[in-house]
């Protein structure tokens, strides 16, 4: 029976891995360095990361990833299978070839599946073929975006998914995806221990938002940055074009706002960024408003980076959620713009504003080179993990060492941009609005 990490929602809970037993088969790898379980690494969790890292233990320790030198399964009679979840993000297809390759030439695994259209693959009535994943037709589809797989959003229940995987008589599940599809692999690893089967469950965190807790950068992050600073470039062409010309652009981040202020800072061209986690005015003292006319008056144009999720307490909620039970976010850009047009107009002052919202580029195109060195590692890891038995956890890159984490770890809160770190001070200093309402938080250990 698979052992278990501890369940609860601080991130001082255990960190050990549980394993479907004892790995007795000897790997046939022949030119690696194998890692030991025993030999776990210590990373410093520093609180600009992590917001809520205690004091008292802001060391952990973490079970490095790499190949074993005993294996659980035999690899030459072990199915996998792979699904993808969620919205798309760079990279997905890098993941999905590396693991692929990886379990063919250097583990024969007997085959890898491919569910089509995220967890909906797996229901008989959903109707989607399952792929046999071959290096032949794998071989270059990291040369575009989104995933050959698809995906879909929506719970689909454990029970059913797990009846599927016994049918096809798979071994190891790769999913891969973002917090709601790491709390559904949970899910599915409960109801696998649950019937006493050895199938292990491992997952690769995928979120273009960023917002995974303990994974500090998720893979395609870094080309979203990039895609997100050619918008950003644009906007400031836009703006300097005209007298007191404003440049709009909403970017992806529905709780979290590290790609806005991460392409704020590769950019220097914006002056105001607006993300999740900070509430910000609009009129009044200390509002946007104010502050943008005051840029205006001294500079004669203005860039504002908004991420999506921006902004929501000034807006009507209707608790309404979407197939993955995310909320419905409402729409702070055209508010912003309504409010501004109508600043300006009162104040008889002309302006030339101009709105772009790059989303659905940024997430479909494919993976920039560091992302896809990024994404290789992480499906060679993964097969390595489930080879050796690892099961319900994933495989990231922490602190710049790849590591074993717990789903348990991964699933307990939505990672956020802390606003008392030095990360979000320097977007303010980028930015010149550390006047603005709400903009920082002071830290208790910087009182006199």
């Amino acid at each position: 029976m698979p052992s278990k990490s501890k369940k609860n929602n601080s991130i001082s809970a255990a960190t050990d891995i549980a394993t479907l037993g004892p790995a007795k088969i000897p790997s046939r790898l022949p030119y690696c360095r194998f890692e030991q379980d025993a030999e776990k690494i210590l990373i410093h969790l520093s609180k600009d990361q992590f917001e809520e890292t205690p004091s008292e233990k802001e060391y952990l320790k973490f079970e490095v990833a790499g190949p074993r030198r005993h294996l659980y399964f035999d690899s030459t009679k072990t199915k996998c299978a792979i699904v993808t979840c969620g919205g798309l993000c760079p990279g997905i297809n890098d993941v999905i070839r590396a693991i692929v390759m990886e379990a063919h030439h250097n583990y024969g695994v007997a085959a890898t599946l491919g569910i089509r259209f995220g967890l909906e693959g797996f229901i008989p009535n959903c109707g989607h073929e399952i792929v046999e994943l071959t290096p032949a037709n794998v071989g270059d589809i990291h040369q575009f975006g989104g995933t050959i797989l698809g995906s879909s959003r929506g719970p689909q229940t454990a029970e059913e998914i797990v009846d599927a995987l016994e049918r096809m008589n798979v071994s190891a599940l790769f999913i891969i995806g973002g917090d709601g599809t790491m709390k559904a692999a949970l899910k599915i690893a409960d109801e696998v221990e649950r019937r006493r089967l050895k199938i292990s469950v491992i997952g690769v965190p995928k979120t273009i938002d960023n917002d995974i807790n303990f994974v500090n950068k998720s893979f395609g992050f870094d080309t979203a940055v990039e895609k997100a600073t050619e918008a950003i470039s644009c906007a400031h062409t836009e703006a300097t074009g005209a007298v007191n010309g404003i440049g709009l652009v909403k970017l992806m981040g529905r709780e979290s706002g590290f790609i806005a202020a991460q392409a704020t800072l590769a950019l220097k061209e914006v002056n105001f960024v607006l993300i999740p986690e900070v509430d910000f005015a609009i009129r009044g003292e200390g509002g946007l408003l104010p502050a943008l006319e005051q840029r205006l008056l001294a500079r004669r144009h203005a860039v504002i980076v908004c991420a999506e999720g921006a902004g929501q307490q000034l807006l009507a909620t209707t608790r309404a959620t979407d197939a993955s039970g995310n909320p419905i976010l409402g729409d702070i850009c055209s508010l912003l713009i309504s409010e501004i047009k109508d600043h300006f107009k009162e104040r008889d002052i002309p302006i030339n504003l101009k709105f772009i919202d790059p989303s659905y580029i940024i997430r479909s195109v494919p993976a920039n080179a560091n992302d896809r060195v990024y994404c290789g590692f992480l499906g060679q890891h993964a097969v390595h993990a489930a080879m050796s038995g690892k099961t319900r956890m994933v495989v990231s890159r922490l602190m710049e060492r790849y590591v074993h984490l717990p789903l348990e770890l991964v699933t307990s809160r939505r990672r956020k941009l802390n606003i008392a770190s030095d990360y979000w001070r320097a977007v303010l200093e980028s930015t010149g609005q550390g006047g603005m309402k709400g903009m920082f938080q002071e830290c208790p250990g910087d009182q006199d």
